[in-house]
């Protein structure tokens, strides 16, 4: 799975990177470094057993990654447009569409997503059950953890939808149709 898409489009490139057609592997979608924008909804998974800062330490490693891969956009769209006029526009536009689109896809949304999960699972299994404390912590953990390929496709296309009716927008190249998903 890490050849393509797979499961995620979590590393969806760009408007302005897709637009260039670069046959180089694109270091954060086809390889393991693509699994580093999950860390925050495994932080969220176990946050009911580990300390809060283990937590806020995996927002830090999924926050790298996503500024980490909205640098490599911009250097990629520098790179395809070197003689074109508008280049630093090309640029700008790569770098604030990968941040954005990964912020709300890969960090925000599936962050509260999971925590809410999360907290509901440990709060009905606390009503509704008996089990010691650290057994509805584990399932609680487990039910995360289960959840996040789950909710991977419907928050991407839901955050496409978003961006291609508001931000994008703004910088869309005109006279041409929005690059396909």
């Amino acid at each position: 799975m890490l050849g393509g898409r797979g499961v995620s489009e979590r590393a969806r490139p760009a408007a302005g990177a897709r637009a260039m057609g670069a046959t180089e592997p694109d270091l954060y979608r086809d390889t393991w470094v693509r699994y580093l924008g999950y860390a925050n909804e495994v932080g969220e998974s176990f946050r009911s057993l580990v300390p809060v800062s283990v937590v806020w330490a995996s927002y830090g490693v999924a926050t790298a990654y996503v500024t980490a891969d909205a640098i490599d956009k911009g250097r990629r769209a520098a790179m395809a447009h070197t003689q074109d006029p508008t280049q630093a526009t090309r640029v700008g536009v790569a770098v604030v569409d990968t941040f954005v689109w990964q912020s709300l896809a890969s960090v925000a949304i599936p962050g509260i997503t999971i925590n809410r999960l999360c907290a509901a699972s440990l709060a009905l299994l606390g009503a509704l059950t008996r089990w010691p404390l650290p057994l509805r912590r584990w399932t609680t953990t487990a039910l995360g953890l289960a959840a996040i390929p789950l909710i991977i496709t419907p928050i991407d296309r839901s955050v496409d939808f978003l961006m291609d009716s508001s931000l994008r927008k703004l910088y869309g190249t005109p006279g041409q149709p929005p690059a396909p998903h």
